[in-house]
């Protein structure tokens, strides 16, 4: 089973940036995709980007499309997600999830996911 870990969340004030990293291991080869989910208290969970480990091809949702920018290294087994003009309801827990489908823009084809890292966006 692949692991994911999360990482550079934290408090920021609106309008700044942020960049998320999330480092795989364990077994990768499966992987179609890696996305990123964020939820925020009393929400649904909402998939934000999605990128194809192969091709690099990358999804976004309208939310999120302009400001959110998902890339990946597969040298480094890592993918990140930039966020830039944060705004306060983008505050939330962030995940990222691997596919092993190759429907990676519908959420339902995410099925392993890592523990999450808090983004707090003041206004």
């Amino acid at each position: 089973q692949v692991q994911l870990v999360e990482s550079g969340g934290g408090l920021v004030q609106a309008g700044g940036s942020l960049r998320l990293s999330c480092a795989a291991s364990g077994r990768t080869s499966s992987t179609y995709a890696i996305g990123w989910f964020r939820q925020a208290p009393g929400s649904e969970r909402e998939l934000l980007a999605g990128v194809g480990w192969a091709d690099g091809d990358t999804y976004y949702t309208d939310s999120v499309k302009g400001r959110f920018t998902i890339s990946r290294d597969n040298a480094k087994n890592t993918v990140y997600l930039q966020m830039n003009s944060l705004k306060p309801e983008d505050t939330a827990i962030y995940y990222c999830a691997a596919a092993n489908t190759h429907y990676y823009t519908d959420p339902y084809a995410y099925a392993h996911w890592g523990q999450g890292t808090q983004v707090t966006v003041s206004a």
